[in-house]
């Protein structure tokens, strides 16, 4: 295993053991993620790198071991305590039928409300905010069901910003954009992550996407890390074909200077040339 030492971080699993059921995804699994970074989880199908997230956000509960956040055991942490603390935007997220955005935006203040605390001018300026982060307040008034697929999904960020956590926990953001709306989405995170000192951790199934956008990489593989680190120092195409099981060559992005992975040509297209 080739691994790049970890800074110190608010969010680390300690030797956890997640399964379902009776199938055990990860054994022994010791992970930390930087604070201030943004990290994105990569590898194949079933890796467990979702499997993880879940853990993170305390989904899942493992079965052995411990998920700790500011040193503390998740699973001990008061609900509204956890939400004010960690913000998650899951894979597939539903709206209720005729929510506007605005409505739906102001949902991420939940956590910090109570029966003494109802809603605010402090609540009112965080969600505005958070809207105008995301780029979409100007569809405040609009319904979320009436909206496209990258403009749901920031609306969907815009809520977990709303929430104001410095760590915002992202299961695979990209998941049924097209490309363009990828990048948007992918561009957004990192702003955030450069502008507002967010901690961010994303599963992506692009390694390429990844590398070009994450601060920290974790490469999975059957349960296990693999490797991690700044992408620019462990994406060799040794790893991609360990992680992957594809030989390839790594050039420069030319557009950013990060790795690239390009897959080598089959034999049969080789040999036309």
């Amino acid at each position: 295993m080739t691994t790049a030492p970890t800074a110190p971080g608010r969010l680390a699993a300690d030797h956890v053991t997640l399964r379902y059921g009776d199938r055990a995804i990860a054994t022994e699994l010791s992970v930390t993620i930087p604070d201030n970074s943004f990290t994105v989880i990569v590898g194949p199908n079933a890796c467990g790198k979702s499997t993880l997230l879940r853990a993170f956000a305390r989904l899942l509960k493992p079965a052995a071991g411990r998920v700790l956040l500011d040193g503390e055991q998740i699973s001990g942490l008061p609900s509204k305590e956890l939400a004010r603390r960690l913000g998650l935007l899951p894979q597939s997220s539903t709206a209720p039928d005729g929510i506007t955005v605005a409505d739906l935006v102001a949902r991420g203040r939940y956590p910090h409300q109570g029966l003494l605390r109802q809603w605010s001018r402090e609540d009112e300026r965080v969600v505005a905010e958070s809207m105008a982060a995301t780029g979409v307040d100007t569809l405040a008034d609009r319904y979320v069901d009436e909206l496209s697929g990258g403009q749901r999904q920031r609306v969907w960020l815009a809520m977990a910003l709303a929430q104001q956590t410095s760590l915002l926990l992202l299961d695979e953001p990209t998941t049924f954009l097209d490309i363009a709306h990828q990048v948007e989405v992918l561009d957004l995170c990192a702003r955030l992550h450069e502008e507002q000192d967010r901690t961010l951790v994303a599963v992506l199934h692009d390694l390429n996407q990844a590398a070009r956008y994450a601060t920290h990489l974790i490469a999975m593989r059957d349960g296990a890390v693999v490797a991690e680190g700044p992408p620019g120092e462990i994406v060799t195409a040794d790893l991609v074909e360990r992680v992957f099981d594809l030989p390839c060559q790594i050039i420069d992005d030319p557009q950013t200077g990060t790795p690239l992975v390009v897959p080598a040509a089959p034999a049969r297209t080789a040999a036309r040339r």
